[in-house]
């Protein structure tokens, strides 16, 4: 097996460090590419420091991938080389269950074959490197098409921030005469914001942060709403048909309740940890309120959503770093130092 040069970590107490790694020999139904950017996810942080319990060493994170076509399997019909492509979250599944049948791969019954730090089943269970390296291989059915008209750096966060959103907001039809509100203003809430806007909602940007309110406005948001302020909170109390909520951490969403009209929905996108607070149920009961959650969309969803940011010129607001920032970059994500999301430069790899 070839070997690539990759930048990855052996315990959850270890910084991100050079190391090399072996990818497969294509085989006919898969594509090697070159990978030039990767976006950095809370994800990559939280799977590189063992946050969740169960990270597979050694680990190289990177699900936000964006690069170009070196070689194809003999049977790969859809790409060739020089082809502009990017892979996302997972990079393969059972392909047989409903889900996957369905086109809602991430859902899969027998479980999606995460980009990084996942068993692959097809491949003697192989445990998947990610982005954070100069080449990988993918079977072509989990490889999507970048349009060439856009800053190819900044379409790589929407291989996971941008799904993440555009996927909630297509399965509960979101669009013109709405009003959306994003909770949260990070590397999700600013292409809810982006997206909603480009669907034709009105949007409004609940914060706890004033000073994000101009930010806010640039991004497409039409009212910014101060979530610490209870008459600012009172005063829209039911007049937000859909709520997306991209708050990474353990948080209390009864206050949210109050600001959706009857049938309203709140969908929970950036929490994967336990809420805080009970969950008052009479403000569900009264108004026929859901709370509901949401994670990446299939590989048909993603390329719509490519699609549809090719049409609209729309990307992710990115800072470039170097790869062997990578830990500074983690250490400022914990401090909400980014606009909105790292990107590396995959060509700094030495």
């Amino acid at each position: 097996m070839p070997t690539v040069a990759a930048w990855g970590t052996t315990s959850p107490t270890t910084d991100l460090a050079p190391m090399s790694i072996e990818r497969r020999e294509p085989d006919a139904t898969d594509v090697e590419l070159e990978i030039l950017y990767c976006g950095v996810c809370h994800t990559d942080m939280h799977f590189a420091r063992n946050d969740w319990g169960y990270t597979r060493y050694p680990l190289v994170p990177g699900h936000e991938i964006v690069g170009k076509v070196v070689r194809v399997g003999s049977d790969v019909s859809r790409y060739k080389a020089g082809d502009l492509v990017a892979v996302g979250c997972l990079v393969d599944s059972c392909r047989t269950c409903p889900s996957c049948q369905e086109n809602v791969e991430q859902y899969c019954d027998g479980g999606m074959v995460g980009t990084y730090g996942s068993p692959d089943p097809r491949h003697g269970n192989a445990v998947t490197f990610g982005g954070y390296s100069q080449r990988m291989v993918v079977n072509e059915n989990y490889v999507l098409r970048v349009p060439t008209n856009l800053d190819l750096k900044a379409v790589a966060p929407l291989l996971c921030a941008g799904i993440t959103t555009w996927s909630p907001l297509q399965h509960w039809k979101v669009g013109k005469g709405q009003t959306v509100g994003v909770i949260g203003l990070g590397g999700l809430g600013h292409m809810g914001v982006k997206f909603a806007h480009a669907l034709g909602a009105k949007v409004v940007m609940i914060t706890t942060s004033p000073g994000k309110a101009a930010d806010a406005r640039k991004l497409g948001a039409d009212d910014v709403l101060i979530s610490s302020d209870p008459q600012a909170m009172a005063a829209h109390a039911k007049q937000f048909d859909f709520l997306l909520n991209t708050i990474p951490v353990s948080h209390d969403i009864n206050p949210y309740l109050s600001l959706l009209k009857r049938d309203g929905t709140m969908v929970i996108v950036g929490a994967l940890v336990p809420l805080s607070g009970q969950l008052q149920s009479g403000a569900l009961v009264m108004q026929r309120i859901s709370v509901a959650g949401s994670i990446i969309g299939g590989i048909k969803e993603t390329q719509e959503m490519l699609d549809f940011c090719g049409e609209h010129n729309i990307v992710s607001d990115v800072e470039m770093i170097r790869m062997d920032a990578i830990n500074d970059a983690y250490e400022r994500m914990l401090k909400n130092d980014v606009k909105y999301r790292f990107v590396i430069d995959i060509g700094s790899i030495a």
